[in-house]
């Protein structure tokens, strides 16, 4: 290099390193070819020395927020211990709701207006079959052989006053399922 280039590098890098203008053309030189020097240069710039600090600082910082996470670790595993078991115990619940359900309408079936008007025409008939098989045994009874004692007048009053009970509940029956039929029965949900 010539002496003006070298005097052109000397004055651009003493503009962009103040910090260096005091160093002599042999340092600057030495400073190039020596990289111990260099390095020793280096690290006691201001603006090397504050990107170190602020690498140090960010080291700190990272290691407080390190303590500050290990710290919060076993509590952090604990809740999400419960976390697990509550989510676990909600799976269970869920389940349970499902099968509860599934009973609840089960049971409501039992009461649905078609289904009780189901079953009150087959209590209806079964009321009437009841009724015509207490009359048939009562009137194969009193049909008696020659040498059997005849039916007396209490028997007689039993059997009508039964009869009479269990055809009044076969005609409730049949009245209640014609007013169904006619629409004047109405359930309430209530």
């Amino acid at each position: 290099m010539d002496q003006h280039s070298t005097t052109a590098v000397h004055t651009r890098l003493t503009a962009d390193f103040p910090e260096l203008a005091h160093l002599s053309r042999e340092d600057l030189e030495d400073l190039l070819t020596d990289p111990q020097y260099f390095q020793a240069v280096f690290y006691t710039l201001p603006q090397v020395k504050l990107l170190y600090q602020g690498q140090a600082d960010l080291g700190s910082a990272n290691e407080s927020i390190a303590k500050n996470n290990l710290a919060l670790q076993d509590h952090l595993y604990k809740l999400r211990s419960e976390t697990q078991d509550a989510f676990d115990r909600a799976k269970q619940l869920e389940a349970r709701w499902k099968e509860v359900e599934k009973e609840q309408r089960e049971v409501y079936q039992r009461f649905d207006p078609q289904f009780m008007l189901m079953r009150l025409r087959h209590a209806t008939t079964a009321q009437d079959d009841l009724s015509e098989a207490r009359a048939n045994a009562f009137v194969q009874g009193s049909v008696a052989d020659p040498g059997d004692v005849p039916v007396t007048s209490k028997e007689i009053d039993d059997f009508v006053k039964e009869f009479r009970e269990l055809r009044k509940t076969y005609h409730k029956r049949v009245m209640w399922g014609d007013r169904w039929q006619a629409g004047e029965v109405v359930w309430r949900d209530d």
